[in-house]
C-alpha cells in the first residue's frame, strides 16, 4: 500500500546547481531522488517546499515522497543517510497525509542570510557568508530591513523565471524582516507566506545599498510601491543564504 512520506533534509549546497533536477547537474533534488529509487526498486518522484538556487543551503528543506516499500521510517532515514554524500542529511522521515504537498500547504518559510564583516574572512567559514568588509552603514542596513514588512508586489525585487509567462501575481506577505549583529556577522532574517525566485538575494541586495548609501529609504519604498518601474538589479551572493525551516498548519 502506497505511503506519503514528509522529510526534513538539511543540506550544503555549494557542490549542487541548486534544488531542481536537471540533466547531468548534481542538484538535491535528484540526489534524493536517485536514492530513493534505489531503495523503493522504482522510480520515486520528490517534491520540495521550494527551489533553493545553486549555491544555497538549507537546515531544514521540507519534501514529501509516495513509497510502496514498507520500512519503517527510522531505518529509511538511516538508508538514506547511508547512500547519500555527506553534504545531504536526512534529519527526519515521518508518514503523511494522502495529499500531502510540501509548497501547496505551507504558511510560512525563514530564510537567513549571513553578512561576515571583518577584514579577513576564514577558509572555513567563506562556504556559508557572503564576505563583505568593505564599509557599511549597519544601522541603515536593519532600518531598511523593516521596509519590506507587510503584503506587497516583489516585482522589482524577482528574477525572471519561466512561470512569469503564466502571469502569476508576485505579491507576497512579509511577517517579519529583521537584521542583526552577530559578532563577525551581520545577519538578515526574514519570515513571509513565500518567496519568488532570487528574493531573498535580492531583498538582500537592496540593504546593502542602503547601507552603502546608494539608495535611500524612499527610494527602496518606492519599488515596493511602484513595482514595475524599475528591477532592483543586485543581487547578494548564494553562499550566504540558508532556508531556515518552512511551517505547517
Amino acid at each position: 500500500m502506497p505511503r506519503r512520506l514528509k522529510f526534513t533534509i538539511s543540506y550544503d549546497g555549494t557542490e549542487y546547481h541548486g534544488w531542481q533536477k536537471q540533466p547531468g547537474l548534481a542538484t538535491i533534488q535528484g540526489s534524493i531522488e536517485e536514492v530513493l529509487s534505489q531503495i523503493e526498486g522504482d522510480r520515486v518522484d520528490v517534491v520540495g517546499s521550494g527551489r533553493t538556487d545553486a549555491g544555497v543551503h538549507a537546515l531544514a528543506q521540507v519534501a514529501a515522497a509516495t513509497l510502496h516499500n514498507p520500512i519503517p521510517t527510522v531505518n529509511l532515514r538511516k538508508a538514506m543517510n547511508r547512500l547519500l554524500a555527506r553534504d545531504i542529511r536526512i534529519l527526519d522521515v515521518r508518514e503523511a497525509a494522502a495529499g500531502f504537498h510540501p509548497r501547496f500547504h505551507a504558511v510560512a518559510k525563514t530564510y537567513e542570510y549571513r553578512i561576515y564583516r571583518e577584514e579577513i574572512c576564514p577558509p572555513f567559514e567563506r562556504r556559508y557568508v557572503y564576505h563583505h568588509p568593505y564599509p557599511l552603514d549597519e544601522q541603515a542596513f536593519r532600518t531598511a530591513a523593516s521596509l519590506y514588512e507587510g503584503t506587497h508586489d516583489f516585482t522589482a525585487f524577482a528574477a525572471a523565471d519561466e512561470k512569469d509567462a503564466l502571469g502569476a501575481a508576485k505579491v507576497r506577505t512579509i511577517f517579519s524582516s529583521t537584521a542583526e549583529r552577530e559578532g563577525t556577522r551581520l545577519v538578515y532574517r526574514v519570515r513571509g507566506s513565500g518567496f519568488l525566485k532570487h528574493m531573498v538575494r535580492n531583498l538582500v541586495g537592496g540593504l546593502l545599498e542602503a547601507g552603502k548609501g546608494n539608495l535611500t529609504m524612499g527610494e527602496l519604498a518606492a519599488l515596493l510601491e511602484n513595482p514595475n518601474r524599475r528591477k532592483l538589479g543586485h543581487s547578494a551572493p548564494a553562499s550566504g543564504l540558508f532556508l531556515v525551516g518552512v511551517e505547517y498548519e
